[in-house]
């Protein structure tokens, strides 16, 4: 199954190609690295080269080149809440859009559900709170979890900006395993767990985390810290490289204990004007 980001009017992808995408956020237009984009491209150079910031690799990091008018941050209505963008130096902006289809997905399971008033969600490497705040403007109560100070100070002042500063929601600073272990042994429970785990990473006390290592024990506490009536799971994958089918063999687990249903696949992002689609990552997911 092929998941593709709806138009948002403050968002799009003007095009990609020879291992770069093109994309406005807001009234600002920005050229970075996308390994996926292995095709040519559309547009002209001419217009590629207008890009207000574009993104050049050096070893592990980058750096931007930028225009004169080109501001430090600036602000963008997405998928009904508001972002705060930052160019950093690994190229990223402080929002996926791809995510919003996991967003619009779970607002719907959630939506309806009467089994609990306000369900528990469990956002591990929350980074800067998209998750976290659309269930959030659902009602539920959200843990957000991310061993990076900047990215959860970051996800608050998106809260704020979205007018969810006073919304139930804990901002936790660890790593990940390390919380979940608390979190089994303090007997804490969740509805929903969200997941978009890096192939690799530290946590906040310089914990080493290597997907191939360290998955197997994250969905086992995974799967210890959800309630008796759990509604969803979702599993997100990026930068592992790894099948959808890996992720799904996962989430297949909680249908013995818990029944429900599971379904995989990939998201995209649609050229804006063309057939064309971006890929934007795999995911695996289980609901009841």
């Amino acid at each position: 199954m092929i998941s593709i980001l709806e138009k948002e009017t403050e968002y799009e992808l003007l095009d990609s190609g020879e291992g770069m995408k093109l994309e406005r956020f807001g009234d600002y237009v920005l050229a970075r690295p996308d390994p996926e984009a292995l095709w040519p491209k559309k547009i002209t150079e001419e217009v590629w080269v207008k890009a207000d910031a574009t993104y050049t690799r050096h070893g592990a990091n980058g750096s931007w080149k930028t225009t004169k008018e080109f501001p430090k941050n600036w602000n963008i209505n997405f998928g009904g809440l508001v972002f705060e963008l930052r160019p950093t130096s690994f190229k990223h902006v402080g929002i996926f859009p791809e995510q919003k289809i996991h967003w619009n997905w779970l607002s719907e399971k959630l939506t309806p559900n009467t089994k609990h008033q306000k369900p528990r969600i469990l956002n591990l490497f929350a980074y800067t709170g998209g998750a976290t705040l659309s269930a959030a403007k659902t009602g539920a109560e959200v843990t957000h979890v991310d061993s990076s100070k900047v990215a959860i100070e970051w996800a608050r002042k998106n809260a704020e900006l979205s007018g969810l500063a006073d919304a139930p929601i804990r901002w936790i600073e660890d790593d990940v395993l390390k919380f979940l272990r608390r979190e089994v042994k303090r007997g804490n429970r969740y509805e929903v767990v969200i997941m978009d785990p890096p192939a690799f990473g530290h946590g906040s006390g310089s914990e080493l985390w290597k997907i191939e290592r360290d998955f197997y024990e994250l969905f086992s506490l995974v799967q210890q810290v959800l309630s008796e009536n759990p509604i969803a799971v979702i599993v997100n994958g990026y930068t592992a490289g790894y099948s959808p089918i890996t992720l799904q063999n996962n989430v297949k687990k909680l249908t013995e204990t818990f029944g429900g249903e599971t379904d995989l696949g990939e998201l995209a992002i649609p050229e804006e004007g063309g057939d064309r689609l971006l890929p934007a990552g795999v995911f695996a997911r289980w609901w009841k």
